[in-house]
């Protein structure tokens, strides 16, 4: 047995139980708050959640698109670097129309992917360079 699976069979064997029972925020770093939250509102038509004092002049703000309970703090880097891949995946039910307005408003989006079992999506970037994806739903049907 490995070292890794070792370490591994003792995290399982230590296993507590937490309260933890959502996901409330991403961060994503960012150098120009102000152009971070023009794209996430009037590009990707997010709404802004929070917006107060962060630090020594810095701002903490969130967004998120409306209803949803997680959203994405639009955080000072900090030491972390900004234009990285944030593994965020925004839901959508028509990717086509969503990259092809995207586009029109001159987003940094790629093309739409495909593959067997899995829904449509595409990558876009945000202004420092962040990578984000959106991938379309299934329509879910409510009626019983």
């Amino acid at each position: 047995m490995t070292s890794m699976a070792r370490r591994n069979k003792t995290i399982v064997q230590q296993r507590t139980r937490t309260h933890i029972s959502s996901l409330t925020t991403v961060a994503v770093p960012v150098a120009d708050p102000e152009r971070a939250l023009g794209f996430y509102v009037d590009v990707l038509g997010m709404e802004k959640r929070r917006d107060i004092p962060f630090g020594q002049g810095a701002r903490w703000i969130e967004v998120a698109p409306a209803g949803a309970n997680t959203t994405i703090a639009l955080a000072p880097p900090g030491d972390n670097r900004t234009g990285v891949d944030t593994g965020i995946r925004l839901g959508t039910q028509d990717s086509e129309a969503d990259q092809k307005e995207l586009r029109a408003v001159g987003a940094d989006v790629d093309e739409i992917v495909r593959f067997p079992g899995v829904p449509p999506m595409f990558s876009l970037r945000d202004p420092d360079g962040n990578t984000l994806y959106i991938v379309e739903q299934e329509a879910t049907n409510t009626a019983r």
